[in-house]
Order: structure tokens, then sequence, then C-alpha cells
């Protein structure tokens, strides 16, 4: 899908929101797939894109975090840790059947279906121009900013 404009896609998001892939033509989009709400890495990466943030939106860019979990969920993630950026709410794994970012992950021994860490930079046509897969998370928003910065 690399090089390739991205399918429209809508999904609920928080804030009462709904997100629609083609409202964010015109600024470039960094979707963050993370596995769940609340556990230790994706608190820090969330962390990382939430003390990032002033700098995305510098560049108009804007970012958006997306994993399996339930709204209600997103939202006091969402709420505990300030994130400036919405949560999608991908419960059916619409946009991560899109994406591909399930895949099958050893968890307490037993083979379970879960979110790869991964992160997509998408343009202001709706063209995916750069992808991240099986993310380690710190430094990565950094890395993230860095490359929308050449572009």
């Amino acid at each position: 899908m690399l090089n390739q404009l991205v399918p429209n896609f809508t999904l609920p998001a928080t804030s009462g929101k709904t997100f629609q892939l083609s409202d964010f033509l015109g600024k470039t989009l960094v979707i963050y797939f993370y596995p769940k709400d609340s556990t230790p890495g994706c608190t820090t990466q969330g962390l990382q894109f939430r003390d990032a943030y002033d700098q995305f939106k510098q560049l108009n860019a804007e970012v958006v975090g997306v994993s399996r979990d339930s709204l209600r969920s997103h939202e006091s993630f969402k709420a505990k840790f300030n994130f400036p950026f919405d949560l999608l709410a991908d419960t059916e794994a619409t946009a991560c059947a899109l994406f591909n970012v399930i895949k099958m992950k050893n968890m307490y021994g037993k083979q379970v279906r879960g979110i790869e860490r991964s992160t997509f930079v998408i343009d202001k046509n709706g063209v995916l121009i750069k992808e991240w897969r099986g993310v380690k998370v710190d430094g990565h928003a950094a890395e993230v900013l860095n490359f929308i910065q050449t572009v």
C-alpha cells in the first residue's frame, strides 16, 4: 500500500467525533496503531505523541491513535493522560485489516491475534508515504516527527 492512495474509512473517535480519513485531505496524518489502552508501552507511546503534538501541529500534521478497545476505554485513557489528539475505536478491526496490522502474538504462552505496534504517515493528498511496523516505543514519536519535517 506504500505510495498508494489509502481508501477512505470511518471509525468512531473520542470526544464524540467520527473520524473519516477524507476529512484530513490537505493535512499530513499520522495514524499509530497500538495493542491496548492503559498498558505500559501503549501509555509511553501515547505520552510521547502527546508531548510532541504541538510540533506536529506546526507542521500541519494531525495525530490519531487506533486500537481495538472500546470508545469508553479510549475516553478514559485519553482523559487520564490528557492526550490532545483523538483515539479511534476499531472494535471490528476495519482499519487494522486495511493496514494489515493484526498479527499472531505470544501472550502468556498462548498464540493470540493482536495489533502489531505500527505507525503510518499519509500525505495531504491521501497517499501513504511512510510506514513503521513492529515499532519500538522509545524515541518513535520523535522519529515520526523528524520524517514529517523532511516532506
